[in-house]
């Protein structure tokens, strides 16, 4: 049995990426899982000047030992300006100050939705194209489009996402 941290490239309080990557956890038959939530890792924003004063912040060093004690990785990643969140990137830019492969060339289920219709394509692909430069060895992605149609009561609702969204999280586990 292998361990899973699941977590959202968001630190809204209610995020819908949250609640995503959440659920594609529970969709989990044979691994345990662990949600982390953005919030419980504030960060300074990155700096060159920081760092170089030998301050690297406790909670990038948190962060990183999560990922180091987990076996695989479900993200959800939020779109703001077709990009990642200001608040995953800081954390993406101090962690891979560390160790440049911040995914720890883990299995990695990478997601993303949002209210409109493309459901986060934009920073769906970006990630796909970048985050095997930091260490993600990438078993799957999944779209969730119009979050607010094909979600209610903690469960996506359309059953062709649903067994896309199984599909994938099948072969993130098949290979733990």
């Amino acid at each position: 049995m292998g361990k899973v941290v699941a977590f959202a490239g968001s630190n809204s309080k209610n995020s819908i990426n949250k609640k995503l990557a959440t659920f594609a956890a529970s969709l989990l038959e044979n691994n345990e899982f662990e949600v982390l939530d953005l919030n419980d890792f504030e960060l300074p924003l990155y700096s060159v000047d920081v760092e170089g004063k030998n301050e690297f912040p406790q909670a990038a060093i948190r962060f990183n030992d999560e990922l180091v004690s987990s076996d695989a990785i479900i993200i959800s990643l939020a779109e703001h300006n077709g990009s990642y969140t200001a608040a995953f990137k800081n954390l993406l830019d101090w962690v891979s100050r560390k160790d440049k492969t911040v995914f720890k060339n883990k299995p990695v289920l990478v997601l993303a939705t949002s209210p409109g219709g493309r459901g986060g394509a934009t920073v769906l692909n970006t990630a796909l194209n970048s985050f095997p430069h930091f260490g993600a060895a990438i078993k799957g992605s999944f779209s969730l489009p119009s979050f607010n149609d094909n979600f209610k009561e903690d469960k996506i609702v359309n059953p062709e996402l649903l067994k896309q969204l199984s599909e994938a999280v099948k072969s993130l586990e098949s290979v733990l």
